[in-house]
């Protein structure tokens, strides 16, 4: 027991438990291999489609707003939309671009199922979807355009496109791991 005890005290060998312990955590905060196993559900409703506001109706009367009827609420245009298919982890769903009554775009992941990961992000890019290994390291070889971190590894959820963006100029989707510059998989746009 005295000669372990004696190898351990040795300032290189306790130099190297050190810089070994900090590897391994600087490893597992780089790989996060816990999100393997930890999914995120979020299911957001699609954006309520806006109107003017009606005029006091407590008599039954067609809703007016000085003298002309109110317009009922428009809906959501679908531009274009596309199937997610896999690329390093196994992915589904289906992606839509959407314009919303106000003129603003935004890109709807519905019912996205794919594997948790770090620093995930949503990319719409003017790259081509190609399946399998081929499709892996494309999307960050053109124009692409960060939407923000994944907000859920599972479920349906909105990105808002920022202003002055033009969604005609972008064909595809990605779901864009940042940190090791892969994509998790992807969508190709079909214009409606």
């Amino acid at each position: 027991m005295g000669r372990v005890r004696g190898v351990l005290t040795r300032p290189v060998v306790a130099g190297a438990l050190v810089v070994a312990v900090v590897m391994v955590g600087v490893g597992l905060y780089w790989f996060q291999p816990w999100k393997l196993w930890q999914d995120e559900t979020v299911r957001e409703a699609l954006p309520e489609a806006t109107a003017a506001e009606p005029a006091d109706n407590s008599a039954g009367e067609e809703a007016t707003v000085q003298g002309t009827p109110v317009p009922e609420p428009a809906a959501p245009v679908t531009l274009a939309s596309g199937d997610l298919i896999s690329h390093e982890h196994a992915t589904s769903g289906t992606v839509k671009l959407l314009r919303l009554a106000d003129g603003s775009h935004i890109v709807r992941l519905e019912d996205l199922d794919t594997s948790n990961g770090p620093d995930l992000r949503v990319w719409l890019t003017d790259a081509p979807v190609k399946e399998g290994r081929a499709g892996w390291f494309v999307f960050d070889d053109g124009r692409h355009e960060s939407l923000g971190k994944l907000k859920g590894n599972k479920g349906s959820h909105n990105y808002r496109l920022p202003e002055g963006l033009d969604p005609a100029d972008f064909t595809s989707i990605s779901i864009w791991c940042d940190r090791f510059d892969v994509s998790f998989g992807a969508a190709e746009l079909v214009r409606v």
